[in-house]
């Protein structure tokens, strides 16, 4: 099984995120993560999926999300020629001997520290997934005590939008 990103232009409507996610869940593919929100057109929303699956079931599941009445347009974003990050908030032993390292670590990550108590400290990171990864293999001496990441968010990488050509091929089809 392989690793796709999946970006969907959807109209903003209730009940589109459950479809979308149910028509995953009944082919048993687990979804790694999924982000929405709303894009520049308010009536649109975005909704990234990471999943693992090899290419043919993708294929599949791609032509029945085409189906759904709300689905304005589905991108496969390839990483090569797309930008994804993600967001993680890290909370991270920290007590007076070791704080220094981990704000060490923080800064060569370029990360930020966004709360501090007398035994811990919360950090801000965004990035690939890979950055992320790397950070938190980087922390892990210190002692770990909580993750939390969003989905990963994608845009391919150009001028031209995903918006744009969707909003030309239904001014075209009309």
């Amino acid at each position: 099984m392989t690793r796709h990103t999946l970006s969907v232009l959807v109209e903003n409507k209730p009940g589109v995120l459950t479809r979308i996610a149910g028509l995953f869940a009944r082919r048993a593919f687990n979804i790694h993560s999924l982000a929405v929100g709303p894009t520049e057109v308010d009536e649109l929303s975005r909704v990234t999926v990471v999943v693992d699956v090899d290419e043919l079931p993708l294929e599949q599941v791609t032509k029945q999300l085409n189906k759904l009445i709300n689905v304005i347009k589905i991108v496969e974003l390839e990483p090569s020629s797309a930008v994804q990050r993600e967001l993680m908030l890290v909370k991270v032993k920290a007590d007076p001997s070791t704080r220094s390292g981990v704000i060490e670590v923080v800064q060569l990550f370029r990360a930020h520290v966004v709360d501090v108590v007398p035994d811990a400290v919360t950090i801000e990171a965004v990035g690939s997934p890979e950055k992320l990864a790397a950070l938190l293999g980087a922390l892990e001496p210190y002692g770990i005590r909580e993750i939390v990441k969003s989905g990963t968010v994608a845009i391919s990488r150009g001028a031209r939008s995903m918006t744009d050509r969707a909003l030309e091929r239904s001014t075209r089809n009309n």
